[in-house]
């Protein structure tokens, strides 16, 4: 059964995937960040679309299942042309900007307006295009929270006149820490001038890596607080850490976001550290914002379908072998191992023959083993090479890893 934004509370909901310790002192740390949660968090997904379609292999017949979050990758999934892609979200506002996304594609006429409204997102023309365009074709649920206002009285639309890769907790948090790194005398945007990987390299060596070996930076990342920003919960932090200093972790990630990648070609970096997408052209954009893209994406928009629900509940209103595709994002680095067990015991239930399951974790290692009954985990295998292979080439960098698994 569909739930719809505005039909569930959603603190409700949020509570129970993000509170599994109330009471204790881990609890009140889930539930500041609970408290986080509720608002816009991603303006952009974090996770990379391309490695995501290589593990997947999506067919034309496919039913895929994604976490919505920002819209960015199930709306690039359908560049391979799936029978549908339903994203669900427990959280209202990326539920509000993926139906915006979705309705954008179907309601524009030319790739220029979408990629202004969506890639550069900070024109004044936006809010002419929403008014006239979009927003007549909203849900209600949508339309209100567009119309509606944030906690400083501003138009939530009017991010789209003013830079809304800079809203969010992630864009704030970005941000932020760009703030800190120009009071210590960096500057993050200087990557954004390398026309080389080698360049690259040295301009983060000498501009970007000192930060974490400041007092002030440890200092920080010793508090899971501090890491919120990044949509990092409690249980989180503590798999992404392990047994070290999380600066030392960050360094690590953020070292690979700036340079094992080309600049030009990995829009993570551009909006890491230029807070923008430099072009239109493939690899400065996620998949579903290149201009070629746009020839499909309006009427391929329409086998989306974008709920707000918890993903476990969604597959048990499922027929059972009736799901391909399964993208849980880093969703089970907050789970409880009966969560785990639930949810898994429902992927396996819904999966059709050939179905495939990918997910991220902070950790380098797959949190299944030891956590998901082995009468449930033994009717899937475990694509090490691939895994790894993938882990390498995704450009979002900030995961331990990505793990793919197939349905025997």
């Amino acid at each position: 059964m569909s739930v719809h934004a505005g039909s569930v509370k959603q603190s409700t909901i949020l509570n129970d995937a993000i509170l599994p310790n109330r009471g204790s002192k881990a609890g009140l740390l889930e539930r500041a960040f609970a408290l986080m949660f509720r608002g816009l968090v991603y303006p952009q997904i974090w996770e990379d679309p391309v490695a995501d379609m290589e593990a997947l292999a999506i067919g034309s017949d496919h039913h895929v299942v994604t976490i919505a979050s920002g819209g960015c990758n199930a709306l690039s999934y359908l560049g391979a042309d799936p029978a549908k892609v339903t994203a669900v979200d427990l959280n209202a506002a990326h539920i509000a900007l993926n139906r915006l996304k979705s309705v954008a594609a179907q309601r524009l006429d030319n790739h220029e307006d979408f990629f202004r409204f969506f890639g550069q997102a900070n024109h004044k023309d936006n809010l002419a295009v929403y008014r006239e365009r979009l927003r007549p074709n909203l849900d209600a649920a949508s339309r209100k929270y567009w119309d509606g206002r944030d906690h400083f009285g501003r138009r939530r639309i009017n991010g789209f006149a003013t830079g809304f890769y800079r809203k969010g907790v992630l864009g704030n948090f970005i941000g932020l820490v760009h703030l800190l790194a120009r009071l210590g005398g960096v500057k993050p945007a200087l990557l954004m001038t390398a026309r080389t990987r080698e360049e690259q390299i040295a301009l983060f060596d000498r501009h970007i890596g000192p930060l974490f070996r400041t007092g002030l930076m440890r200092f920080l990342c010793s508090n899971p607080m501090a890491l919120f920003g990044l949509g990092i919960p409690p249980a989180q932090y503590r798999a992404l850490a392990g047994d070290r200093h999380m600066a030392d972790v960050l360094y690590e990630r953020t070292r690979k976001l700036a340079c094992d990648f080309a600049i030009a070609d990995n829009y993570f970096a551009q909006q890491a550290f230029g807070r923008a997408y430099q072009s239109a052209e493939p690899g400065s954009v996620p998949p579903y914002l290149e201009a070629a893209s746009f020839a499909w994406l309006g009427e391929r928009s329409q086998r989306l379908d974008i709920r707000q629900q918890n993903f476990i509940d969604f597959l048990a209103g499922q027929d059972a072998g009736s799901l391909d595709r399964y993208i849980l994002l880093d969703a089970q680095d907050w789970m409880t191992d009966q969560q785990l067990n639930r949810l898994w015991g429902e992927i396996g239930r819904t999966a059709r023959p050939g179905a495939r399951v990918l997910f991220r974790t902070a950790a380098e290692e797959t949190l299944l083993p030891g956590r998901v009954a082995q009468e449930l985990l033994s009717a899937w295998d475990y694509d090490t090479d691939l895994s790894q292979a993938l882990t390498r080439r995704d450009r979002s960098a900030i995961y331990g890893a990505m793990h793919l698994y197939r349905l025997r």
